[in-house]
């Protein structure tokens, strides 16, 4: 049952009963935002005496309804529809009419991508229903603001009280997956899913100018109420820079500040490594699949909101608006500067593409952490020991490794992919990323390499509805390969061309083939008897000493092929005409100088 139930209640089951650690009490300046119930524009939220009740869909779209025909800032405006047939709707609040302004900066705000996880929609609320009633119409006057209140409506309508059992509130959450059981926040670089490509397609009308992605974490207890974090904080590698140094040396001290005047306390978005909380601290990761990593890619300002899922469903709420509002004055006085860090950013064009991020197993630095107190205890349960917060903030500041993540794999940026005609699929997905492309309006044989997949192998389990391929490697093979009309050329001397690398070479895990698109070029066709190729054998090491010479290496090298007679047949099979020469060939081109 979600935690925020009264103390105890008599003859309910063991889960209906409190069972999370306690939460420190927390008073902050931010509860004169809430409104009373005798409002009339107060939101479900608020009007809850708890402030633990999060609105339904039809419910949060009939207040938005109701509160764009009430005020000429506000509109609404379909993008999509959820599979289950419901409408994606974005709320946009400008001063500007019915076209924004392309010279004032851009907020996204978007909530529900996990819909358990639904503080941005009711901050957003709030904060739409202040600029439109309570006096903050001058948020409006430089920058303009795009909620999307649930991007997973569908996930946000299977609600109850036992969808997320380490987070405080709403007593009603949703469930973190879509009706498809896909996870949206995994879905940013493939985008198999009809929310995340028609989210691409609004992002690309709209091109925001900062992109909020708005989540509840799980794990560690810590002080910190709202943490937030975006790919190459504090100076750690990052595909943008000089956004991300923006972000540091612009945004975070203002946004913090704000925060910390309203009574909360805003920290790094960080992760536990270990059930001991004191072992250390990671960044969770950097891969390009989460908002976070796709933005640094795609030069979009990306920050990713994880408010602290043990803190009460309020104070989380009201964080989140005091961050908005915050963010929303931040750009309207440095909108002009992140521009231009974004223009730097969306310059560059490395060769060389760092990729497949890990953690790092050496500590970066150490960090100075508000920790909460706890103790240890005997689980007759699990059988092991067991950690228990005490809801009491440790006044010793914890001194903590904190690991950061490398990268495993470097890529070297080609001059351009070739995508044959019948990957229409892929193509397609190309087209959504707004990945410029030559298509080829007659067939076209190119001198290129197409790469030879080195030991691929099936992941022994469904990931997000696909099952992933891995290799060890590639072997480039030159070759001239005809192109028929409808193949696409994708240069990598573009904006978006980090992502198309990350796309397109097989041994990135980002990469299409890696989720397991290209699973034809695992299967072969034909094959040879035993008793064609022993005898066919036999004469190519008579024709052949130097072919006789390494076959007799490889005996004497290696027992277990020497030991095996399938093997060895299948050694020279593959150097005959008849081996499927398409076998284990990827079939997109990688052209390069």
């Amino acid at each position: 049952m979600s935690q925020s139930a009264p103390p105890s209640v008599p003859n309910a089951a063991p889960w209906d009963q409190p069972f999370l650690p306690p939460a420190p009490e927390w008073d902050g300046a931010s509860r004169a935002l809430l409104r009373d119930a005798s409002d009339p524009w107060v939101t479900t939220f608020e009007a809850d005496p708890a402030h633990d009740l999060s609105a339904t869909y039809d419910q949060t779209r009939g207040w938005f309804l109701r509160l764009t025909g009430a005020s000429n800032l506000i509109r609404i405006e379909h993008f999509g529809v959820s599979p289950e047939g419901r409408p994606l709707y974005a709320v946009i609040a400008s001063k500007d009419g019915p076209e924004l302004d392309p010279s004032k900066p851009l907020l996204l705000a978007q909530a529900g991508i996990h819909p358990g996880e639904i503080d941005g929609k009711d901050a957003g609320m709030m904060l739409l229903r202040d600029i439109a009633f309570n006096g903050r119409h001058d948020l409006l006057d430089h920058v303009n603001l795009i909620l999307i209140p649930i991007l997973s409506p569908d996930g946000h309508e299977r609600a109850s009280a036992y969808s997320r059992p380490n987070q405080r509130g709403p007593r009603i959450q949703g469930w973190r997956n879509t009706a498809a059981n896909q996870n949206l926040n995994r879905d940013f670089l493939k985008l198999d899913q009809p929310e995340m490509r028609a989210l691409r397609g609004f992002m690309q009308r709209y091109r925001p100018d900062l992109y909020v992605d708005i989540h509840v974490t799980d794990g560690m207890d810590y002080q910190y109420d709202v943490t937030y974090g975006y790919n190459g904080e504090n100076g750690a590698w990052s595909r943008s820079p000089a956004t991300a140094r923006w972000l540091d040396t612009v945004f975070k001290p203002a946004v913090n500040a704000a925060l910390e005047a309203q009574g909360h306390i805003p920290g790094e978005l960080v992760f536990g490594i270990d059930a001991d909380p004191r072992a250390g601290l990671s960044d969770g990761g950097l891969g390009e699949r989460f908002s976070n990593g796709w933005g640094s890619a795609a030069h979009v300002p990306t920050i990713l909101i994880e408010n602290h899922s043990l803190k009460p469903y309020e104070q989380r709420v009201l964080g989140t608006y005091v961050f908005l509002e915050a963010a929303m004055r931040r750009l309207a006085e440095d909108g002009a500067a992140l521009r231009a860090a974004v223009a730097a950013d969306t310059a560059l064009r490395p060769a060389e593409i760092p990729a497949n991020f890990a953690p790092d197993p050496t500590p970066a630095y150490t960090r100075t952490f508000k920790g909460i107190r706890y103790e240890m205890y005997d689980s007759p349960a699990s059988g092991r020991s067991e950690i228990r917060w005490l809801g009491v903030a440790d006044p010793e500041p914890w001194s903590l490794p904190f690991y950061g993540s490398r990268p495993t794999l470097t890529l070297a940026r080609p001059e351009a992919y070739w995508v044959p005609s019948y990957r229409t699929d892929i193509i397609e997905r190309l087209r959504l990323h707004g990945i410029g492309m030559e298509t080829l309006s007659e067939a076209r044989t190119v001198n290129l390499d197409m790469l030879r997949l080195v030991e691929p192998k099936l992941a022994t389990r469904a990931n997000e509805g696909r099952v992933g391929v891995t290799v060890t490697g590639v072997t480039p093979e030159r070759r001239d390969w005809t192109f028929p009309a409808g193949s696409v050329r994708v240069p990598t001397d573009q904006p978006l061309g980090d992502i198309v690398v990350l796309l397109m070479e097989p041994q990135s895990s980002e990469s299409f083939f890696a989720w397991g698109m290209f699973p034809e070029v695992l299967s072969r066709v034909e094959y040879i008897e035993g008793y064609a190729i022993a005898p066919l054998a036999e004469s190519m090491m008579a024709a052949d000493p130097a072919l006789k010479t390494a076959f007799e290496a490889k005996l004497a090298a290696e027992p277990e092929f020497a030991a095996d007679g399938d093997a060895r047949l299948q050694w020279f099979y593959e150097r005959t005409p008849f081996y499927d020469d398409h076998f284990r060939l990827y079939p997109v081109g990688r052209e390069v100088r």
